[in-house]
């Protein structure tokens, strides 16, 4: 059976300040909805369930992000997941130029966590917070091809 990932959807606070966060990024919004009726509480598994999407897109076409915003049931508040936490974990980019997509980050008030790292002469990359506390992977290759 053939299998490929459609999506990685990520619940955020304001649907808008993430949005423009990752298309400062480079994603492209490809769509945009808001949804609610039984069959979105059917596939969602949650009553009641009516929220503002966005799907965005990488350049290559390869990646995707839905970004929803919740309209009701209302938005319940956790901590950012750290490092360690079993369970959903980061969403990660490769970028070619780290400094360059930092910069991007912090002007959206977006930092590295604790700097950028190097693994073997192959990556810089680091993790930093995104807009909702999600947690963001930025990795440029050295070996460019």
């Amino acid at each position: 059976m053939p299998i490929r990932l459609e999506n990685v959807a990520i619940a955020v606070r304001d649907l808008e300040e993430a949005i423009a966060f990752f298309a400062d990024l480079g994603l492209a919004v490809i769509g945009r909805d808001t949804v609610s009726g039984e069959w979105t509480d059917t596939a969602v598994g949650l009553d009641g369930n009516h929220a503002k999407i966005a799907m965005l897109q990488t350049p290559d076409g390869q990646g995707r992000l839905e970004l929803f915003e919740y309209i009701h049931p209302d938005a319940i508040e956790t901590e950012p997941t750290l490092p360690n936490e079993i369970g959903m974990h980061r969403v990660a980019f490769s970028v070619d130029d780290i400094d360059e997509a930092l910069a991007i980050a912090a002007r959206h008030g977006c930092h590295p966590l604790r700097g950028v790292a190097t693994y073997r002469d192959v990556y810089k990359l680091t993790y930093l917070r995104g807009p909702s506390g999600i947690l963001v992977m930025l990795a440029e290759e050295l070996q460019k091809h």
